[in-house]
């Protein structure tokens, strides 16, 4: 129990011989004092050496085969301006999907040209603000935006960059939710029914537009390289098919992201210089055989950069032995913490497994049957349906739950009218709020109440 899978926990997280966790160097139980919990506690270190990783491992691979990469971090795994600042300043860019996003991003002071803006149901008013920052690029989901692009394009007097983005029959990843490229779902256009050929030739009939490429996501979650070398030939092969057609050779190629994380000792996560090696060897090869120039490439980690560089601090109430057999068989323990679906609502939404330590001291004691569980009013309240924890925890214990990065913040929600956590930034001792907690006050401000008679 006293062990830390590298795999699993941030790179500076640690454990000492008294069982206390730190991370970024700071005492998890200060912490939680400090900030309260639960608390999203983000190792920076970590973050940016996962992004730098990435950079690094992609401009390596296609510059052996002449070409060049662009890294987008998905501003969806989570996102507040100092993460946005981070990104930028390890040289990544960064992908958008809602106007939220984008005012997130102009007020770190991301440039508009490494900004992208995603999206299957964009507003009139997103599109808008997107051409007026200038963003690299907005990648069309469907026929009818070409049109509502392009006039919203002639509208600011300006040429928009544009890719389209393409369903390629090729998914991969694990629950059916996040899978993103089969036939029958609401993103993209596709290869086999002729979609994505009409929405490229209406791009390049309306001259407001700059066809930059095409674009893919095939999923997440995924393991490895496999599913990605099949997207890339046929997205490729797709380019050829433009370029003979059209006479337009599209400058660049997304083959989107989705990469797998550990979140827990058993899972793997994907080796990035491995993956990237392995597509640029099928883009090197595709593109030899189809007598078409290398594309500049662009990819997406999704949770991969986010993920694993957080761990949820929780602190736990009310511990409850569950039995059967008139009491004389323990079935397992529930340990309730002070969070829950409200700050992780993957594994209601997907089933998703994590793991969790006992962060705040050591324990000798036989390890039992537990479940960890939230506070709100669900039974599928779960956040670990079942793991092996020390038989002694106790209301004041802090458990920790690792890779908790990517989606947890983003998609919490004040169910139960509880307020969200805090994200607290470590690095070299010191830690600091980027986003603060919520409040009471913070729920009442919204609440509207015309009928209400006047306060005392």
């Amino acid at each position: 129990m006293n062990a830390r899978d590298a795999r699993v926990w941030p790179q500076t997280a640690s454990v000492d011989d008294a069982g206390v966790m730190s991370i970024g160097g700071v005492d998890v139980r200060d912490l939680a004092d400090r900030f309260g919990t639960p608390v999203f506690v983000l190792d920076e270190a970590d973050f940016r050496a996962r992004a730098r990783l990435f950079r690094d491992s992609f401009d390596s691979a296609f510059a052996e085969i002449g070409g060049a990469v662009d890294v987008y971090y998905a501003g969806k795994a989570f996102l507040c301006s100092a993460v946005a600042r981070w990104v930028a300043e390890e040289g990544l860019r960064l992908d958008t999907c809602t106007g939220g996003e984008l005012a997130v991003a102009r007020k770190a002071g991301v440039p508009g040209p490494k900004l992208g803006l995603h999206g299957n149901n964009k507003s009139d008013v997103e599109i808008a603000r997107a051409i007026e920052m200038g963003v690299g690029r907005i990648v069309l989901d469907s026929l009818a935006e070409v049109s509502r692009v392009a006039e919203a394009a002639a509208d600011a007097g300006r040429r928009v960059p544009v890719m389209v983005r393409v369903t390629t029959g090729v998914h991969a990843g694990g629950h059916e939710y996040i899978a993103t490229a089969h036939e029958d779902q609401k993103f993209g256009l596709s290869i086999a029914d002729g979609g994505a050929m009409r929405a490229i030739e209406a791009v390049l009939a309306r001259p407001e537009l700059e066809l930059l490429g095409i674009h893919t996501h095939i999923g997440s979650q995924i393991q490895d390289a496999a599913a990605f070398e099949a997207s890339a030939r046929k997205l490729l092969a797709l380019r050829a098919k433009v370029a003979a057609t059209t006479g337009h050779l599209m400058p660049e190629v997304d083959l989107g992201g989705g990469f797998g994380i550990a979140y827990t000792s058993a899972d793997e996560a994907i080796d990035v210089p491995t993956v990237a090696r392995a597509l640029a060897d099928v883009v090197d090869s595709v593109c030899g055989e189809l007598g078409t120039p290398v594309p500049r490439i662009s990819i997406e980690p999704g949770r991969a950069i986010a993920g694993p560089s957080t761990v949820t601090l929780y602190r736990v109430g009310v511990v409850k032995p569950v039995t059967v057999g008139d009491g004389e068989v323990r079935m397992r323990t529930y340990i309730s913490v002070d969070g829950g679906m409200s700050d992780n609502l993957r594994p209601a939404l997907y089933g998703a497994v994590y793991t969790a330590r006992l962060a705040n001291r050591v324990s000798t004691k036989v390890k039992v049957r537990s479940r960890i569980v939230g506070k709100h009013c669900e039974s599928g309240d779960i956040l670990v349906s079942d793991i092996e924890l020390p038989a002694d925890i106790a209301p004041g214990d802090l458990l920790a739950i690792p890779a908790t990065g990517a989606y947890g913040r983003s998609m919490a929600s004040n169910y139960n009218a509880v307020p969200r956590p805090a994200v607290v930034a470590v690095r070299d001792g010191r830690p600091r709020v980027i986003v603060r907690r919520e409040t009471e006050q913070d729920l009442l401000l919204l609440d509207v109440d015309d009928e209400a008679p006047d306060a005392p």
